[in-house]
């Protein structure tokens, strides 16, 4: 079993380190920021399929737009989620008013829509805002079965 792992920066630069840096906030090879910010990171179409194909951690990618209330709504629940994850997820948001065509090649019918990919497979989809104990259990659930 390989120690290294791959995680893509909002830059774009595909990462690799071994998994023990990890715990010592990595940071981008090209660019020099921080991998995690404790923050989603907004992403673009092209973006969003390096995550899903790159990144050894697992991607929870909220679907959203600006002018869906709900997912105003629930932006703070997902930053705090964020918060909460640490280094053990990658915590990606699309702005499906932006980013028209990832909505459509992901199949996006409303928002806000979360989508949790592992090993660039989907492992489960939720559509609609949820608190913070709900989101974490759903998370945990999809992950463990």
């Amino acid at each position: 079993m390989s120690n290294k792992m791959k995680l893509v920066c909002h830059c774009g630069t595909i990462n690799q380190f071994s998994i023990e840096k990890l715990d010592q906030t990595p940071k981008c090879g090209i660019c020099h920021q921080n991998l995690f910010t404790g923050e989603p990171l907004e992403v673009n179409s092209e973006h969003l399929i390096k995550h899903i194909e790159h990144s050894a951690l697992p991607v929870l990618i909220d679907f959203w737009a600006p002018w869906c209330g709900p997912c105003v709504n629930f932006a703070p629940i997902y930053s705090e989620f964020a918060k909460t994850t640490g280094n053990q997820l990658r915590i990606l948001k699309v702005n499906t008013e932006a980013n028209q065509q990832a909505g459509i090649d992901f199949n996006v019918r409303s928002i806000p829509t979360l989508a949790l990919f592992l090993n660039g497979e989907e492992k489960g989809r939720m559509s609609g805002a949820m608190g913070l104990p709900q989101l974490q259990q759903w998370v945990v659930q999809q992950l463990s079965g």
